[in-house]
């Protein structure tokens, strides 16, 4: 048996989005910035995926701005925010994706601008006080500050700090990555000037996103060459990619609030059973309260073992597929930047488990018996 948990990294993609993009991988293959019929059949389902994309998060056509991706929508938004309104600081927390934290700490390098972390808990729960004491004190600013952690399933409230961001005047960019496709939008009621999406985290294609521009803000072209997306983003569209990113969004809203009851009582079941079933488990971040943290990530800390760093080897040998953080980070041999912001023991192995519609009871029942299995009498993990 395989079990696949780590949905926080990208999920399986829905028949239905496959069956929608098909016809544009074959029949319908002209080019959207051609004038002719080929052409202008296919720039018409662009458009068409651009309304559904903004009605569902009920924004404006004009807003929407289709991206290869996440990291490419927030690296955009960012540098684009910073050069248009010659902003000189980053507001930003430790616990952000590499996307926005990288992006961040580049920028500061070069001398672009002033990078200020706001300071979190001992649960990575952000202090809205020493952001709104930093944007006192740093004006002209673009805070960024992501609406879910991809890590630790943590939530901030977009609503509050759009607030503060509206009242000290500073510019509001959050990724919404692990958020978007799980949670209702109301954009024309969010003070918030950036948003991004990603397909392949709501069961669509990769390779495929999107950056919300509210209309009121703005950021100058951010990759010239062409005068595609109203001539803000250079390059031929992935037009099959773009169709199957609105179909995903379209039947993520279709039961959202179906998925979620779903996947929340796995996510109970599996922190009761856990704590039943291996003593002095933990969870990191907020993971473990199912009201203030994303209901698709579970990050369990577990007891030190002599083999902890084999832990993930040993899930996968034994069929289940997991994640240690991200899925962009794989391959490091560091630990997790949000683990470390957050000082959690080195000596505790942490496993993410995330969850999508598709997850069964028994993919999670499997998991929990493999990994009780293997702190069994205190036997090695290898």
């Amino acid at each position: 048996m395989r079990v696949y948990l780590d949905n926080a990294a990208t999920t399986p993609i829905d028949k239905a989005v496959v069956e929608a993009m098909m016809p544009y991988l074959t029949d319908f293959f002209g080019n959207p910035s051609s004038i002719h019929w080929h052409g202008r059949q296919v720039r018409a389902e662009i458009e068409k995926a651009r309304k559904i994309v903004a009605e569902l998060l009920n924004a404006s056509p004009s807003e929407i701005f289709f991206t290869s991706g996440g990291t490419e929508a927030d690296n955009s938004a960012i540098h684009g925010a910073l050069e248009t309104y010659q902003l000189e600081h980053i507001i930003t927390s430790p616990l952000e994706h590499h996307a926005v934290l990288h992006t961040a700490e580049e920028l500061a390098h070069h001398h672009k601008a002033q990078l200020h972390l706001v300071e979190i808990d001992s649960k990575g729960r952000i202090n809205l006080s020493h952001l709104e004491n930093l944007l006192q004190k740093y004006p002209k600013t673009l805070v960024s500050l992501m609406h879910g952690n991809n890590e630790i399933g943590n939530l901030i409230s977009l609503t509050q700090v759009g607030e503060l961001c509206k009242q000290y005047g500073a510019y509001f960019h959050s990724d919404t990555v692990q958020t978007m496709g799980h949670y209702k939008h109301d954009l024309k009621n969010t003070k918030v000037d950036y948003i991004v999406g990603a397909a392949h985290k709501f069961h669509g294609p990769k390779g495929v996103g999107f950056l919300y521009i509210n209309h009121k803000s703005k950021i100058n072209a951010y990759i010239t060459g062409g005068s595609q997306e109203r001539n803000m983003r250079g390059g031929t569209e992935n037009v099959a990619g773009i169709i199957g990113l609105a179909k995903a969004l379209q039947l993520a809203y279709e039961d959202m609030n179906g998925h979620e009851r779903h996947i929340k009582e796995l996510k109970s079941y599996m922190i009761a059973s856990l704590k039943e079933k291996i003593e002095g488990v933990e969870f990191n971040g907020m993971s473990d309260d199912l009201e203030n943290s994303l209901y698709t990530v579970l990050n369990v800390s577990l007891p030190p073992s002599e083999n902890s760093d084999m832990l993930l080897f040993n899930l996968d040998i034994k069929g289940i597929s997991a994640s240690g953080g991200s899925a962009c980070s794989s391959g490091s041999e560091s630990r997790s930047h949000v683990l470390q912001a957050l000082d959690t023991s080195k000596e505790r192995p942490a496993v993410r488990f995330s969850f999508s519609r598709f997850t069964t009871k028994e993919d999670i029942t499997f998991a929990i018996d493999v990994l009780a299995s293997l702190y069994e009498n205190e036997v090695a993990l290898s």
